[in-house]
């Protein structure tokens, strides 16, 4: 049975299963440009070029980034056999590993039902609907996570917008490039930056 090891930030996770690598992918927390090996593998390759895990991601997530293939020349380290360090792939943190965030998920769907959305939000801990296309969810998963599974459920004019509530964090998808440099505008300034303009 093929295993795999994974590159986070210079940080080696695993041996995973590729059913192990299946369920991240889903998840969010495995990507087409995350690093992978097996063991005794010399370097890591971006997960899209493996044929066993190119099958997890859809045409449309790596296709555009095949053109620019990552080279990627990382030594794989000797992998530490800490169960507690191997379930660490992909959280926010060590002190977030079990706990559970709020999101506030907001969505404009254009090109149809906003059942696939829920059905993947119903899968998370706990969700409420507070409007037609808001709901407040919690999940083990980052806010990139939660919107790389949810991006899966939109269509071609479709936007998305997760807050983490408990970060302080945002992802969004399908904006405009005017909107993402406004949204990054405000989003990035801190709170006393703009109260010290205001009395400025």
């Amino acid at each position: 049975m093929e295993a795999w090891i994974v590159s986070v930030a210079g940080q080696a996770y695993g041996p995973y299963s590729t059913p192990q690598m299946e369920a991240f992918a889903v998840e969010g927390r495995l990507v087409p440009h995350s690093l992978v090996a097996q063991p005794g593998d010399t370097q890591f390759r971006p997960a899209s070029l493996e044929p066993a895990l190119s099958a997890f991601f859809k045409p449309s997530e790596f296709a555009p980034q095949a053109p620019s293939t990552i080279t990627a020349t990382s030594t794989v380290q000797p992998v530490k056999q800490d169960d507690q360090a191997s379930q660490k792939f992909g959280r926010q943190s060590d002190e977030d590993d079990g706990a559970l965030t709020r999101f506030v998920v907001i969505s404009d769907m254009k090109s149809g039902s906003i059942a696939g959305i829920e059905d993947e939000l119903r899968r998370q801990a706990e969700v409420c609907i507070v409007l037609p296309q808001m709901w407040i969810v919690q999940s083990e998963l980052t806010v990139t996570g939660l919107k790389n599974l949810l991006i899966q459920k939109l269509g071609k004019l479709d936007t998305l917008f997760v807050i983490d509530t408990s970060h302080d964090k945002a992802a969004w998808f399908n904006f405009s490039p005017e909107a993402e440099s406004r949204i990054r505008r405000i989003w990035t300034k801190t709170p006393e930056a703009a109260t010290k303009r205001k009395a400025g």
